[in-house]
């Protein structure tokens, strides 16, 4: 193909997401005006809190089957303990920060071995070196991250979203590892089954246009990711009510909180979310649900979890009669953030029930 009819077409695809883009934007302005205004408002509860990078005791680079370098985080007990490790696996989008309030309360225990990972493409884990992600890969990748760090032991899974998936396709190849190894599984707004296209990260509005233009967004990723990042940044305030709205349940929950999130998004390229967004799409392993059974499982979900709603966690649980639910009320997608309180409160018992 000429290259000058490539760059070519990548600048109008630019240009057209970027008009795109901004055109909602306009459509949101006034709101945008007040939700930033608030930002600085008295009655934040996390004006104060330091979200980002948090302590740990080792860092270290799991090279996944792939060749994909995995950014591994761990954090060590305050003394000698046989508790199980601890795994967190995050989602779409998303980086080892979700866990944020989870990792803090556990870490100020310190009855606990914790090991966080950004998954492949995301936070600062590198991105596939060739074809496109898929959650088989995901799971074998969780695989390789626990092969090298937690080489024995017992080992207790939480997965958020695409975490939760990750676990399900680290079961349906790994099944040696439930109830032998893996003596605990914690599912957050998860699904064991296929998705709706219209609710991967954006509103309905916004899929009823660009829908139709999903196989040029993966094209255009291959023509340049970059040239849908730069389009991005038109619709950085946009991307923030998007965050708002469809990330939780609260009317009007904390501006400092959502732009966390948000933040954590935007740090995801184009390339990236687009190479995952076909694996998401055909999504379907309630058969490997069954390789849990007989592993005590708690299952958390927000009432208003949009993106995965309340119904994948009741299937999930119709394939675990025996696994625990927990519904959090006024709640969306990103739970363990936004009820870290409600959520904490459910996964400390469960962790020492496990002991």
């Amino acid at each position: 193909m000429n290259r000058s009819r490539v760059v070519k077409g990548a600048g109008i695809f630019g240009a057209a997401v970027g008009v795109a883009a901004a055109g909602l934007a306009t459509a949101f302005a006034v709101e945008r005006a007040l939700v930033r205004r608030s930002v600085n408002e008295p009655g934040d509860p996390y004006v104060e809190e330091p979200f980002g990078d948090q302590p740990f005791d080792h860092e270290r680079t799991v090279t996944a089957a792939d060749g994909t370098d995995l950014h591994v985080e761990i954090i060590e007990p305050a003394g000698a303990t046989d508790e199980p490790t601890i795994v967190f696996v995050h989602g779409f989008a998303l980086d080892m920060g979700t866990f944020y309030f989870q990792r803090k309360e556990l870490a100020e225990r310190g009855t606990h071995r914790m090991v966080f990972y950004d998954q492949p493409g995301h936070g600062k884990s590198s991105h596939l070196k060739s074809g496109t992600y898929d959650l088989a890969a995901l799971g074998r990748s969780l695989a390789a991250v626990l092969e090298e760090t937690v080489p024995h032991g017992r080992i207790i899974l939480v997965g958020h979203s695409m975490g939760g998936m990750t676990i399900m396709a680290f079961a349906e190849q790994f099944p040696a590892w439930f109830g032998n190894r893996v003596t605990g599984v914690v599912l957050i707004s998860t699904s064991a089954g296929l998705f709706d296209k219209a609710k991967l990260g954006i509103t309905n509005l916004v899929a009823r246009f660009s829908s139709p233009f999903f196989p040029l967004w993966d094209k255009a990723a291959q023509l340049g990711g970059g040239t849908i990042d730069r389009a991005r940044v038109v619709s950085t305030d946009l991307a923030w009510l998007l965050t708002r709205r469809y990330g939780f349940g609260e009317p009007k929950p904390s501006p400092t909180l959502v732009t966390f999130v948000e933040s954590m998004n935007s740090k995801t390229s184009a390339e990236t979310l687009t190479k995952y967004l076909q694996t998401l799409y055909t999504h379907n392993r309630v058969p490997a649900l069954s390789v849990l059974r007989g592993v005590p499982v708690l299952v958390v979900v927000g009432d208003r979890d949009y993106l995965t709603p309340l119904t994948h966690s009741e299937q999930i649980i119709a394939n675990l009669p025996e696994a625990e639910l927990l519904t959090i009320e006024n709640s969306g997608h990103v739970v363990m953030l936004e009820k870290a309180d409600q959520v904490n409160a459910a996964l400390i018992p469960f962790l020492e029930k496990l002991t």
